[in-house]
């Protein structure tokens, strides 16, 4: 994620407060780490429109991370599964119109300016 997106920065403490197995990590794009892993993952790491989850080895890009990562941390997670039912040709067009729109739709904050304790723990810098 981006860590500048309200959107982004909603759902990533969200994802603090709803895991409880405390295993999920968020790592900001634009810091060098998460440069250093977008090059490692053969992405681009230019492009701050895109979610990556990594799971088991494998990194899941745009509306399908979003999809299984809300799966793996349950709870209203559970309510993004019926996403997954739409092609993946138009998860990925409905997920660009998003990413693409995000500041005008959702506006500008900074993840990492006051996290709380449950985020702060979590982010990778």
């Amino acid at each position: 994620m981006d860590g500048e997106c309200v959107l982004c920065t909603r759902g990533a403490r969200m994802i603090a407060r709803l895991d409880r197995r405390l295993g999920i990590r968020i790592c900001p794009v634009k810091s060098p780490l998460g440069q250093a892993m977008l090059c490692h993952l053969g992405l681009d790491p230019d492009d701050t429109e895109t979610w990556v989850y990594l799971r088991d080895g494998v990194a899941h890009t745009s509306l399908a991370a979003i999809i299984l990562l809300g799966r793996d941390i349950g709870g209203p997670g559970h309510l993004l599964a019926p996403l997954a039912l739409l092609p993946r040709v138009a998860q990925d067009w409905l997920y660009r119109r998003i990413a693409r729109n995000r500041y005008a739709m959702f506006g500008r904050t900074d993840m990492c300016a006051v996290p709380d304790e449950k985020l702060r723990h979590r982010l990778l810098t």
